[in-house]
């Protein structure tokens, strides 16, 4: 353990836990350089498959460390939230999907951290909020990912009041994916991730990297991008092993996988 983050990996997930609870899982700039930091390392590690960030204690992340923000010069608040920008970003250009597991409360930058992961699974106790307008700091990186996952006038609602929403509202809104009961939440992200982990890496990665290029852009431009990257996937071996494996009516065998075949031939495209 690190700067209050455990990092682990096994059978081929990397897991990134937020280990402070008595601090509620603060984000402080040493915790985000640590995050980013094992987000960069698995990225770069071929046998690992996808990535789950969970947290200790009650609450995932309350957001930024205040005890660190007071009285600090400009320049410190410039290499806080680059950090901040950093982590986010960071999880949107490892290849892995990344998984944020969420036990209970995530406000602030902890919200934000559960709106930039490619997924998220929340006990039905968890809550999220985007507080900050009411200590006079107006959560405006917290709005970049919230913004982009539930829209407009809902994004408005949380920035403006600060009050919290409900797991279930969560769900209803697009922030998190799916809402268990508190002791199925294990099991729902086990399950979650065999879902993901029985495909080709390889093209998960190409498919994470193509659908975060592609969000931004208009139409036109969206499916001139993805014409050219669906073409290549085509030619890839991977994709001709996935056509010849569902002709022949057998499980397609992955460059990268592990365990075995595990992926389905027997479905439509």
């Amino acid at each position: 353990m690190a700067d209050h983050v455990t990092v682990r990996t096994e059978n081929g997930i990397g897991y990134l836990t937020l280990d402070s609870a008595e601090r509620r899982n603060a984000l402080s700039l040493s915790v985000m350089e640590t995050v980013a930091g094992a987000l960069s390392e698995f990225g770069r590690d071929p046998a690992i498959q996808a990535v789950v960030i969970d947290a200790a204690g009650t609450a995932f992340s309350a957001g930024h460390d205040l005890g660190e923000m007071v009285g600090r010069d400009a320049e410190f608040y410039e290499e806080l939230f680059a950090a901040c920008t950093e982590m986010m970003q960071t999880i949107h250009r490892v290849p892995q999907p990344v998984i944020a597991k969420v036990q209970g409360v995530a406000t602030a930058a902890g919200c934000q951290l559960v709106a930039a992961c490619d997924l998220a699974v929340a006990a039905d106790t968890a809550w999220f909020a985007t507080p900050g307008v009411k200590i006079g700091l107006f959560c405006s990186t917290p709005m970049v990912p919230v913004t982009r996952a539930i829209g407009r006038k809902r994004s408005m609602e949380m920035l403006l009041t600060g009050e919290p929403i409900s797991a279930a509202t969560a769900q209803q809104w697009g922030l998190v994916n799916r809402v268990v009961p508190a002791a199925e939440l294990d099991a729902a992200v086990a399950k979650l991730l065999s879902q993901i982990t029985r495909f080709s890496p390889d093209v998960i990665a190409l498919g994470k990297d193509t659908f975060y290029r592609q969000i931004e852009l208009d139409e036109d431009a969206a499916y001139s991008f993805t014409e050219t990257v669906m073409a290549g996937n085509a030619a890839d071996d991977e994709a001709q092993e996935g056509f010849q494996a569902f002709l022949d009516k057998r499980p397609p065998q992955w460059r990268h996988q592990r365990g075995g075949p595990s992926g389905s031939a027997s479905g439509d495209v």
